[in-house]
């Protein structure tokens, strides 16, 4: 590592606020009809991210929905103790995985590297069906939003082998500017 990556490092924030948004239509309707799903990857991240030193400042199950995902991601984002977006779910290539279309236009900054990585991290783990994620990071203003895939394998590679790792430089970055 960089001296300048390591004296970055050193004098970011080793706590952060998160939100956790997970995208799943089934998940959504059992909830609706009374149930209380089981949203392993949503609990993969509050976990790892708590055991990190972080503060999840709220979690929301939502629709595969557009209008939903923008809705819920803004909000989430105007949250004053809110540093940083997690979204698990719709990254895929259903007709459903509407994730990547909803938020990609609000993003004011991407980070390619983070796919890039991630497809890679992935395709180590499970191969040639790597490719067909649509992990994507990026700002929205001086906010980090990670959208991840739905399956808890997928989510605690993202959050161990990247996310966790640069969180509190990459928002010391973001908010700099």
């Amino acid at each position: 590592m960089s001296r300048v990556a390591e004296h970055h490092k050193s004098t970011s924030p080793k706590s952060v606020g998160l939100f956790i948004i997970t995208c799943s239509t089934s998940k959504y309707n059992q909830s609706k009809s009374g149930e209380t799903p089981k949203d392993q990857s949503g609990d993969i991240i509050e976990k790892l991210a708590t055991d990190a030193g972080h503060q999840v400042q709220g979690r929301k199950l939502i629709d595969d929905s557009k209008v939903m995902i923008r809705r819920t991601v803004k909000n989430a984002l105007a949250g004053k103790q809110v540093d940083a977006l997690i979204i698990t779910g719709g990254t895929g290539l259903s007709p459903r995985d509407v994730t990547f279309e909803s938020v990609e236009p609000i993003i004011t900054k991407q980070i390619p590297g983070f796919g890039e990585l991630f497809r890679k991290l992935s395709y180590d783990r499970i191969g040639s069906p790597a490719m067909l994620s649509r992990a994507l990071a990026g700002l929205v203003k001086d906010k980090p939003v990670f959208c991840l895939p739905g399956s808890p394998d997928a989510v605690q590679t993202a959050m161990e082998n990247l996310i966790l790792l640069e969180l509190g430089h990459l928002i010391r970055v973001a908010k700099e500017h």
